[in-house]
């Protein structure tokens, strides 16, 4: 499998990034880091600065079809800035429209709510995005990881980094089935 992981060139939540990348990776899978700009991503430790990433594929660049999944990763501003980008809002929609399977974690939900895909969907997230949630059309919960298959792919959530275990494995479990059901 391929996995794109799409975050902003700053205020990306370095856990969040890195233990979905150990996963993927652990798991013999290539997982390409996407960004809206080349170079390299500033992680962060909740507002501390943390490490920084090689940005792989611009997101101007890069396709859905090129990828049998896509994460997004949290962070109060990553999710924010992605949302102001165009080509980062078409990259995550196009994998709803491609029907792939989509994972986000804590604060990355606000980019699927710009890229209208949360509608009449059940997700949870970092408990402050309910509202803007609900009012895009999700059902929100309180749970430590939701999958959801309302709509042409399946969807991964979680609520925060002390999540992440259920997220990996969880997001690995759909990844791998329905690439298998793509090619079989």
């Amino acid at each position: 499998m391929r996995i794109a992981f799409l975050t902003a060139p700053e205020g990306v939540e370095q856990v969040e990034l890195t233990e979905p990348w150990q996963a993927v990776t652990g798991a013999g899978h290539e997982a390409v880091l996407v960004s809206p700009q080349p170079g390299e991503v500033q992680a962060f430790n909740h507002l501390d600065k943390a490490d920084t990433f090689r940005v792989d594929q611009v997101v101007s660049e890069a396709s859905a079809g090129d990828f049998d999944g896509l994460v997004l990763p949290g962070g109060v501003a990553n999710p924010d800035f992605l949302r102001m980008d165009g080509n980062a809002v078409s990259f995550v929609r196009d994998f709803f429209d491609q029907g792939r399977p989509v994972a986000a974690v804590c604060h990355a939900p606000w980019t699927l709510v710009e890229a209208d895909v949360v509608r009449g969907r059940v997700l949870t997230s970092w408990p402050s995005l309910r509202t803007d949630l609900r009012n895009a059309g999700a059902e929100w919960v309180d749970e430590q990881v939701k999958i959801c298959d309302h709509g042409p792919n399946k969807l991964v959530t979680s609520r925060k980094p002390d999540d992440l275990k259920a997220f990996c494995e969880a997001l690995l479990d759909v990844f791998s089935t329905e690439t298998a059901g793509r090619s079989g």
